[in-house]
């Protein structure tokens, strides 16, 4: 089975909760390709701009019909996510679909992957806004920087 590998975006305070195994969902307002086993490569925005890590994705679940839908999806990632519920609000307010990307067998990186040396190794790198899928040399030149395997066992 081939996997997807998903570079995103995440704020520094959430990306270290999730690398420390302390937060186990990752909220989304757009609707991915992930699957149960794919590699999630975590981005960790401005201003660390490092590629820090990474986990497997142990489920999705997507919550359809918001703002209907809203309580039952907190209530389904209140003691997971670590936001407040005003931040989860606020940040689903318009939106019309949730995603929740539940989070397994998290790893950090030893040497971390900055955005300087990703543009220098790949063509026209550009962190995500969000996300996106990378390919497979994109994996190849990452684990030179890291010095690591991206690899699930």
């Amino acid at each position: 089975m081939c996997k997807n590998f998903l570079l995103i975006s995440i704020k520094p305070e959430y990306a270290q909760k999730i690398l420390d195994g302390e937060k186990t969902v990752e909220l989304r307002k757009t609707r991915t390709r992930l699957k149960p086993g794919d590699i999630v490569l975590v981005y960790v925005s401005s201003p660390q701009q490092v590629i820090a890590g990474f986990f497997e994705v142990k489920n999705i679940e997507i919550f359809e019909n918001l703002p209907k839908q809203k309580n039952n999806f907190w209530d389904k990632i209140k003691n997971k996510a670590h936001i407040k519920e005003k931040d989860f609000n606020d940040y689903y307010k318009r939106a019309s679909i949730g995603v929740a990307i539940f989070i397994t067998k998290v790893h950090k990186f030893d040497n971390t992957a900055k955005l300087i040396k990703l543009k220098q190794k790949i063509k026209n790198f550009t962190p995500p806004q969000s996300y996106r899928y990378l390919k497979p040399k994109e994996i190849e030149i990452l684990e030179s920087i890291v010095k690591e395997k991206i690899l699930v066992t």
